[in-house]
């Protein structure tokens, strides 16, 4: 590869800055269509997939507020997963948040809710599941449930009028060696777990100050919701696939309001973002509107320049650096890193 070449690899992306945020995830998704599509399992397209996630970004404001990193890596945690983020399917939700960096500083972020029909998907997906299910009981329902040595499970609807309210959920599986698993949850059990979750907790709050509807899954799709969380503790009994595995260790770091990425854990209250012009108080973590300053730099890249100088500095040849000059993350650098990776460059493998 030639220095002419590498120099173009490493030049940031004048336009970059002045596109505008759809715009730029539009960008940056393409720039990495090839990570993604290799996470991806057979059944998912990866065209789809960034035209969903590219759907998603748009028809949700809040999201194009977010760091764009942060969005990316939600998008690849959903393609990882399998999932389908922010469509009719209910399968994932990207949900925008904001909460102290390492550093301390109050950023917004994006966070992957996983739904109700996203862990029926996935359990099924295993291989040793032949069929899983929740369901809601309602107060004129038959329902009987016993356990120990004979444990029994049955329910039937009540289907001559209002079944009343929500009583408790269900979770059943069929398992493929023949054998079968259920557990029950008390409505209050549920609701003690949304009412935990800091999500839900700050989508009322922000709700109660601005005197608006608040607008989370838990409020929108309540029922839904509690079947997921069902199916969800029923998992931990089951045999899991490396997908399932991930999609509950994610969705309970979002009920505790931390990040579900590995090298982006977030520490501190989730609080939900619904203005384009809220601004968070650093002290105390309210959101109050303040007018929206302009972005004057293009987003910060997944990988530091320090990052990707010790990678450069660990290859052995030329082909080998190439790789790592050509990594989409230094399409995000600015001129003064870029130089900086630049002359490492050089002072490793000269002008060859």
């Amino acid at each position: 590869m030639s220095v002419a070449t590498l120099k173009q690899a490493v030049q940031p992306k004048k336009d970059l800055a002045a596109m505008k945020p759809a715009e730029k995830v539009a960008h940056l998704l393409e720039s990495r269509k090839d990570s993604i599509a290799a996470m991806l399992p057979r059944h998912l397209n990866a065209e789809r997939l960034l035209k969903v996630a590219q759907i998603a970004a748009t028809t949700t404001p809040a999201l194009l507020e977010c760091e764009i990193p942060s969005l990316i890596k939600a998008i690849g945690d959903c393609a990882q997963m399998g999932l389908e983020p922010n469509t009719p399917l209910g399968h994932a939700y990207l949900i925008p948040f904001g909460a102290k960096n390492k550093a301390g500083q109050w950023i917004k972020n994006v966070q992957v809710t996983v739904g109700y029909r996203g862990l029926i998907d996935l359990a099924r997906r295993s291989g040793h599941i032949v069929s899983i299910a929740a369901h809601e009981v309602r107060e004129k329902d038959t329902f009987e449930l016993e356990y120990g040595l004979e444990e029994n499970l049955r329910h039937v609807p009540y289907l001559k009028g209002e079944r009343g309210a929500v009583i408790g959920y269900y979770a059943v599986a069929h398992l493929k060696d023949g054998g079968h698993a259920f557990d029950f949850m008390p409505n209050s059990e549920v609701l003690d777990i949304r009412n935990a979750s800091q999500g839900y907790k700050q989508a009322i709050a922000s709700a109660e100050k601005y005197k608006k509807t608040p607008s989370h899954p838990w409020v929108d799709h309540e029922v839904e919701m509690g079947k997921k969380t069902a199916v969800r503790r029923l998992s931990k009994y089951l045999p899991l696939s490396i997908e399932l595995g991930a999609a509950i260790a994610v969705d309970e770091m979002a009920d505790q309001g931390r990040s579900g990425h590995v090298d982006t854990t977030i520490d501190g209250e989730l609080v939900v973002v619904e203005e384009e012009n809220e601004t968070i108080n650093p002290e105390t973590g309210e959101i109050t509107p303040a007018p929206q300053q302009p972005s004057t730099i293009g987003e910060p890249p997944a990988l530091s320049v320090a990052t990707l100088i010790k990678r450069l500095n660990a290859c052995k040849d030329a082909d080998a650096a190439g790789a790592v000059m050509t990594d989409p993350d230094v399409d995000l650098l600015n001129a003064e890193d870029a130089s900086k990776l630049m002359a490492a460059y050089r002072a490793k493998f000269g002008d060859a």
